[in-house]
């Protein structure tokens, strides 16, 4: 669905998909004697091939057997720019419909449970997109695909089903409502476009959403929704000839449509003066957006606006940062855009303390703004963009299950050849040229950030038209394509058998060597100090400390380290990393330096206190944030000051103002050393120089505190039943919750666990999502939670979701009346097995990802288990019966023992039940 939050961005295609690595796909050809009849071999690039169907419909095969999942992607080539008037998020609407089935396969998110998928639909301006995600098997594959060509064309598009379905969507809608950045970006494109689409958000217009015809939704369907319009991807570990077969055989049956797909010819005019736009609303962030109108992202100066962006708003180099952030006049700064066929807009933010003054903001932000194009980006600064971004690319193109999704966007340009055109482009840009485009369209007149003012001198900017794609693509040169990882096989017994266990200085040490793509190498890190004791009163402190951790040590700045870490090819943290095979040692190195090292400069401890404390303000009146809030202190086990102590919002905020840069100094003199700890290392290593370079990292650094595990308590208060006004708030949020004493070898664990999955852990096919989701259309989001402890009897079950504050009483009965009927009926048989093949699947499907093995082995070596311990949690599973999943939610689940929090605008609530009484 679609997703309003402002995202940073490096390219202009991906700016919203921050997804990981280089292509190293093989795909081989096939002779044309070899292919199913009528079917035709297009083109191939890097080991992606395309096929064309008689029908029309497009086919990308990307076979890649390192890791034993699959990822089906189907892209329809129609999005919200293509609504009429009156049919605002119609397009969304009707993504949500292609999932209530069709005479063929009624029970779609069923099946997708069952066989363990993850899955969703994604809808944007220019595109609409369908994903499986799953283990590598004939069966699943097979469906997945006559799943796909058989929604095509034959999904039910009922009246039933949209009257249900639009509440949920409305529901979605009501959660972007709450969000500040999100109503404002919205505002912001209404504002700059006069007549194109662009200028309308994807999720609509309430009154759209409530109002659309199903006669006008089963038009856009059959006029979309067909083959000619749409791109089928299949990329993970499949065989080429079986599966060209099974898509002729699934696809090729549907006939080439006779209609005409219309023609959009508007175009938006030149924008001939500054806008602006305020929105005053209830909410305790600020922001400021200064938005420009851009080319299409075919035209090459598209690109050179995205280096532009990165120069002024990337942390911590870029320049506003340094000029607006570093210096306290806001709070961060950020980048991000709209639209991509299209001419579309580049957007410019920052975020503003509540109370400080936003047109001083503004106003330093303008002024950087026009800095910057008298002083042109420097050499250096254009090389360290490039530097990322070709990071950016060999992470998403490492990875089939991201690459997959990741080449809609370039299909809805017209050509998916062009994300390795985008991507080869990037070497060519200059400052010169970043310096010229920032000249020619960060201007005045062509910007929206608020109202008309009257000029006699405007300062236009024309948007030049887009080359075709045939001009882009026409000396564009192939690359190679070279050599994948190994098929590695994720189970248990295997992922112990590959690892090897050790003991190096006071750290235990998992490495698993493996061939990867890329040569990537995965490492997850925990260290251990202090006790209950020595911990007490430094929750904050501590919170504080590691936060600052990559903001500057006795060797680097922040700006150093980041690129530090861009040459070595790390991304995510100090604890949890991927790099490559040549730069594991000095990246192990570089963790250990920062560990040791850091320094906590004045000025970086000054931004993130600001911005924590803007966080927590922000979060005042938010419905969720309120209800977690006052679950933590209602279930609180610990006395003030304690490390785990929950804290009402005031006293977060007054421990992070009272906290000194000499405290945080002092925490990390006294705790931070490797005493005791556990680190794993999987993907492609070199075993001795891996062993060496830990040994060299950590041997010798100890903590002054020593450790000692801090057992968790369990606390049962009496029940209680809150409710929270949060006025001008359009969603609202509802929770229970009870504690429980398990563990997780206890006997019942499994059963519960099974249970929780049914009720209310299974997504959209769980007992409360087909309630208050696919019948009674209540809710966007809702299920039950169970947490139990690994070594202390401590856990939860917990149920909640959300819904409109008129809605809220609804929910809560609905909710009430499925908990009171699993109790009293209990689950069925067929849910059972449903439940269990998607369970074993999901958990399988974990296993195949280096980062989950990373992470599972540390936790499995502070508990001194292995994964043998995995396999025997699946075996339970796999036996579990109906009678143990029963009873075992019988006897710990009990209604009268939940406590109950909600938070919404009680005005709002109160007027829908006033509305729902009979007139005398």
């Amino acid at each position: 669905m679609p997703n309003a939050t402002i995202t940073l961005s490096l390219k202009p295609v991906l700016r919203s998909l921050i997804l990981g690595g280089a292509l190293l796909f093989t795909a081989p050809l096939l002779l044309a004697d070899s292919l199913p009849k009528g079917v035709s071999q297009v083109t191939s690039v890097e080991g992606v091939t395309e096929y064309r169907l008689p029908n029309g419909l497009r086919v990308l095969l990307m076979p890649d057997a390192s890791k034993p999942t699959v990822t089906v992607n189907m892209t329809y080539l129609v999005g919200s720019r293509h609504e009429n008037y009156g049919e605002t998020g119609m397009a969304h609407l009707l993504e949500h419909l292609l999932f209530k089935g069709t005479p063929g396969n009624p029970k779609i998110p069923e099946e997708f449970n069952k066989r363990g998928m993850r899955m969703n639909g994604t809808t944007s301006l220019d595109r609409t997109n369908y994903y499986e995600l799953f283990q590598a098997n004939d069966d699943n594959l097979k469906w997945a695909l006559e799943m796909e060509a058989d929604r095509m064309v034959n999904s039910f598009i009922a009246k039933k089903d949209l009257d249900t379905e639009m509440t949920v969507v409305r529901n979605e809608y009501e959660r972007g409502e709450n969000s500040p950045g999100s109503v404002l970006m919205k505002r912001m494109q209404s504002v700059a476009y006069d007549w194109h689409n662009y200028g309308n958000s994807t999720i609509g217009n309430r009154s759209d959403i409530e109002n659309v015809k199903i006669e006008n939704l089963q038009a856009f369907y059959r006029q979309y929704y067909q083959p000619d319009n749409a791109v089928l991807l299949v990329a993970g570990k499949f065989d080429t000839a079986k599966v060209l077969q099974w898509i002729d055989g699934a696809f090729s049956k549907i006939p080439k449509p006779k209609r005409s797909l219309p023609q959009l010819w508007t175009v938006e005019p030149t924008q001939d003066g500054e806008r602006n736009v305020i929105v005053r609303r209830k909410g305790d962030v600020q922001f400021v957006m200064i938005g420009y109108k851009v080319p299409s992202g075919l035209h090459p100066d598209r690109d050179a606006l995205s280096f532009a962006g990165s120069v002024l708003t990337s942390a911590p180099h870029g320049r506003l940062h340094k000029q607006l952030v570093e210096t306290g006049k806001v709070v961060q700064v950020f980048s991000s855009a709209v639209g991509q066929v299209d001419p579309g807009l580049s957007i410019i933010g920052a975020v503003v303390k509540k109370g400080e003054s936003v047109d001083a903001a503004r106003d330093a932000l303008l002024a950087a703004i026009e800095d910057f194009k008298k002083t042109p980006p420097t050499k250096d600064e254009i090389d360290r963009i490039k530097r990322d971004t070709r990071n950016f690319f060999e992470k998403m193109l490492n990875n089939h299950e991201s690459i997959g999704i990741s080449m809609s966007e370039y299909i809805a340009m017209g050509d998916w050849r062009y994300l390795f055109k985008d991507r080869d482009d990037v070497d060519s840009i200059t400052p010169e040229q970043v310096n010229e485009v920032a000249k020619r369209y960060l201007v005045r007149d062509n910007r929206t950030v608020g109202m008309f003012i009257p000029e006699d001198t405007p300062q236009r900017a024309d948007i030049p038209a887009a080359p075709s794609m045939a001009e882009v693509m026409k000396d564009f040169k192939p690359k190679a394509s070279v050599l994948s990882g190994e098929a590695f096989d994720p189970a248990p017994a295997n992922i112990d058998k590959r690892t090897e266990i050790t003991q190096i200085g006071n750290l235990q040490v998992a490495l698993l060597p493996k061939k990867n793509r890329g040569e990537a190498v995965n490492v997850s890190l925990n260290l251990h100090w202090g006790d209950e004791k020595s911990l007490f009163g430094k929750s904050t402190v501590s919170s504080l400390a590691g936060s600052l951790l990559m903001t500057g040590t006795s060797k680097y700045s922040r700006a150093q380290l980041a690129d530090e870490m861009s040459k070595l090819k790390m991304s995510g943290g100090l604890y949890s990393f991927q790099t490559t095979k040549e730069h594991l040692p000095a990246a192990l190195e570089l963790v250990s330096h920062v560990l040791r090292e850091a320094n906590f400069p004045e000025s970086e401890f000054i931004q993130l206190r600001d911005r924590a404390i803007v966080g927590l303000e922000a979060s005042r009146n938010e419905p969720g944030s309120i209800v977690n809030r006052e679950l933590g202190q209602h279930f609180n086990s610990y006395p003030k000051g304690d490390f785990r102590a929950a804290k009402t919002l005031d006293e977060s905020l007054a421990d992070i103002r009272a906290v000194k840069l000499a405290d945080i100094k002092a925490y990390h003199a006294d705790f931070y050393g490797a005493s005791k700890g556990e680190i794993a290392i999987v993907g492609d290593m070199d075993v001795a120089a891996a062993k060496a370079a830990i040994a060299k990292a950590f041997n010798g650094w100890n903590s002054k505190a020593p450790y000692t595990r801090m057992v968790s308590k369990r606390n049962d208060p009496a029940v209680v039943r809150k409710t929270f006004h949060t006025p001008d708030k359009e969603n609202g949020v509802y929770s229970s919750a009870m504690t429980i004493t398990m563990r997780e070898d206890d006997t019942d664990y499994p059963a519960l666990r099974m249970a929780n999955y049914i009720f209310g852990g299974a997504g959209m096919n769980s007992r409360i999502m087909e309630r208050i989701r696919q019948k009674d259309g209540l809710s966007y989001g809702g299920g039950s939670s169970l947490s139990v402890g690994e070594i202390d009897p401590v856990g939860s079950f917990a149920i909640s979701a959300t819904a409109a504050p008129q809605n809220l009483e609804k929910l809560e009965i609905a909710i009430q009346e499925e908990l009171k009927r699993a109790l009293k009926d209990g689950f069925t048989a067929e849910e059972l097995a449903k439940a269990k093949s998607g369970m074993l699947q999901q958990r399988a499907q974990g296993r195949t990802t280096d980062g989950a093995l990373t992470a599972g082995w540390t936790n499995h070596l502070e508990l001194k288990r292995n994964w043998a311990w995995s396999q025997a949690m699946d075996d339970k599973i796999k036996n579990l019966t109906l009678e143990q999943v029963n009873a075992a939610f019988r006897q710990y689940v009990n209604p009268a023992r939940m406590s109950t929090f909600i938070a919404a605008d009680e005005v709002k609530a109160k007027a829908a039940q006033a509305a729902a009484v009979p007139a005398k």
